[in-house]
């Protein structure tokens, strides 16, 4: 019942911020953990980040850990991320999520259609 739709990417050179952002329309944002996964070409989409509803947990993959940030905005119904000191690898499509469970096993929902994050050398 909830719609995602993320916004923020573009091209940046290697070393750069950028700062994406998830807008959500439909009740009960504010009652569930947000994610951001992305996907780069060629390769499986991958964890990036999450945060739990309370902004008490918040969860990075080993790739991202120190650069980037998670925070989210609840009376907004937003969740962003904060991409600094960007790398080349980072490029790809970002795409935030619903997290139904938090932890192992981890499941999501109610994808949005992603935005593109592209990292010059």
């Amino acid at each position: 019942q909830v719609q995602l739709v993320e916004s923020g990417g573009g091209l940046v050179q290697a070393g750069g911020s950028l700062r994406l952002s998830c807008a959500a329309s439909g009740r009960g944002f504010s009652n569930y953990a947000m994610g951001w996964f992305r996907q780069a070409p060629g390769k499986e989409r991958e964890f990036v980040s999450a945060i739990d509803w309370g902004v008490i947990r918040t969860h990075y993959a080993d790739a991202v850990k120190g650069r980037f940030t998670i925070s989210r905005d609840n009376a907004k119904n937003t969740v962003a991320l904060q991409m600094n000191s960007l790398k080349p690898e980072d490029t790809g499509v970002y795409y935030c999520t619903r997290v139904l469970r938090w932890g192992t096993p981890w499941a999501y929902d109610n994808w949005g259609q992603g935005t593109q994050v592209t990292v010059s050398s």
